[in-house]
């Protein structure tokens, strides 16, 4: 593949995404530094039995990095009230660990957004290297009910809350 024919692939991949919606996830660790954490659209079951989740994340700098060190982790899932939540820990620089998030130190070490819709807490147990990107593989050891609310998405670049409406058959 000629290298103009390969950007226009990636070109294309990208754009395909954007239009595929998906759930919003909030990942911290802890870390030597403090508390570390950010955004992920890329949060999927693996397996149920034992229960098993993977994220992706692009770098292995900053919170990404730390999270890759860290030997576990907290994902939450959010809810559309937790977008502010989730627009702070997408952007490099954004307040974290603030008061008005609501954090509190989980008993494990780990940092905690008791507002989100559920948090999993997970013990690491690989990471794989995939082009640019770092699949971590993590075991769920904990689950925390958190607080209902509409389902948060990430499509074309936006966060969006979903309404609870089905389409009828």
């Amino acid at each position: 593949m000629s290298q103009d024919a390969a950007a226009a692939t990636i070109d294309q991949f990208k754009a395909a995404f954007r239009r595929h919606p998906a759930g919003v996830a909030v990942i911290t660790a802890e870390s030597a530094e403090g508390p570390v954490g950010l955004t992920a659209s890329s949060v999927a079951s693996v397996s149920a039995e034992p229960p098993v989740l993977v994220f992706s994340v692009t770098t292995s700098a900053g919170s990404a990095g730390s999270i890759l060190a860290a030997s576990t982790c907290v994902v939450h899932l959010l809810h559309s009230e937790n977008v502010d939540i989730a627009r702070s820990f997408a952007k490099s620089g954004a307040p974290r660990f603030v008061p008005e998030q609501g954090w509190i130190t989980r008993g494990t070490g780990e940092p905690l957004l008791p507002d989100a819709a559920v948090m999993l807490h997970c013990k690491i147990v690989d990471k794989v290297a995939v082009g640019a990107s770092t699949l971590v593989i993590a075991e769920v050891l904990e689950i925390d009910e958190g607080v209902e609310g509409s389902p948060l998405v990430y499509h074309d670049r936006n966060f969006h809350g979903l309404q609870h409406h089905s389409i009828l058959h």
